[in-house]
């Protein structure tokens, strides 16, 4: 890929950050509030990586907010690993505020961002403030998130102004997988152009950050230096200033190939199937439920 000359967009004018915000790291720096996108400018400043994972129910969400992850996103992927369907478009704003309600209930610190479904922002700016704040009022989220560069700016600049934060995603977008397929997106100089414009784009929107999916490494790092807010790469390589994974993916629950830029921490797939056969197997031979699990 040939070398994508970009001067770096000067940052606007900000309010200075308070010394809490400005010198303290996300991990454990953030004890008495939630972390707010203020936070992760400052993050981007100190040149400070940070991790997002994906969360679907209060109790995963408890434990990810515990263990110190500082953003956690309700992604439409639940439809892919949690609600059974096999892509992300059949997802519903009901479902997403639904689960959206459930992980900020389950968390102290993190903040939560919520996925725009297909379907919800598409018509324009104005469907996307009536969705967005249904999410940030019934659910209590953060953020929201939704795909798309410049075929996205009224509605990003719409929310932003109504004090909404958004976060975009380029590159792959799930949401349109019906025209684009699952493919690494941003190869050549002119797809690779698109992407850097649609992201500066982004930018002078409002967004407070940028998800790059499935992008050559490469091109992911120029969009990051490029930018004065926060790339959060996914399958985008390391020179992104956030990386995302899904959470069902990174634990070893998900079935089947996974794709090349998982790594998977755990392999929870194999302890729960272990737990549940030696549960049934003690039903079936009557040791459990034993003398000190009953009441008398």
């Amino acid at each position: 890929m040939t070398q994508i000359s970009a001067a770096r967009t000067p940052a606007p004018e900000q309010a200075p950050h308070s010394s809490k915000t400005s010198t303290t790291s996300l991990y454990g720096g953030v004890t008495s509030r939630r972390v707010t996108v203020r936070d992760l400018a400052g993050a981007k400043e100190r040149g400070e990586k940070w991790a997002m994972l994906t969360a679907y129910d209060a109790m995963t969400a408890s434990v990810f907010d515990e263990s110190g992850i500082p953003v956690l996103l309700v992604g439409d992927s639940m439809g892919n690993c949690h609600l059974g369907y096999e892509t992300t478009v059949p997802v519903t704003l009901d479902e997403v505020t639904l689960l959206s309600a459930a992980v900020v209930r389950g968390t102290k610190r993190a903040l939560v961002i919520g996925d725009l479904p297909f379907g919800t922002y598409q018509e324009g700016p104005v469907q996307a403030l009536r969705s967005a704040t249904r999410l940030v009022k019934e659910a209590g989220v953060g953020a929201v998130k939704l795909e798309g560069g410049e075929r996205s700016l009224p509605q990003t600049e719409l929310l932003v102004a109504a004090g909404i934060p958004v976060m975009s995603h380029l590159g792959l977008t799930p949401q349109s997988v019906n025209t684009m397929g699952y493919r690494v997106q941003g190869r050549g100089d002119e797809d690779a152009h698109r992407l850097l414009r649609d992201a500066k784009a982004a930018q002078d929107a409002g967004a407070f950050a940028v998800v790059l999916e499935l992008v050559p490494e490469e091109l992911a790092a120029e969009v990051t230096r490029s930018l004065h807010i926060p790339t959060v790469g996914i399958g985008a390589g390391s020179g992104c200033d956030a990386q995302v994974l899904v959470w069902t993916d990174m634990m070893g629950l998900t079935s089947g190939k996974m794709p090349r830029f998982v790594k998977q921490y755990a392999a929870l797939r194999s302890v729960m199937g272990d737990a549940a056969r030696e549960f049934a197997s003690d039903v079936r031979g009557g040791t459990f439920p034993a003398p000190e699990h009953a009441f008398h």
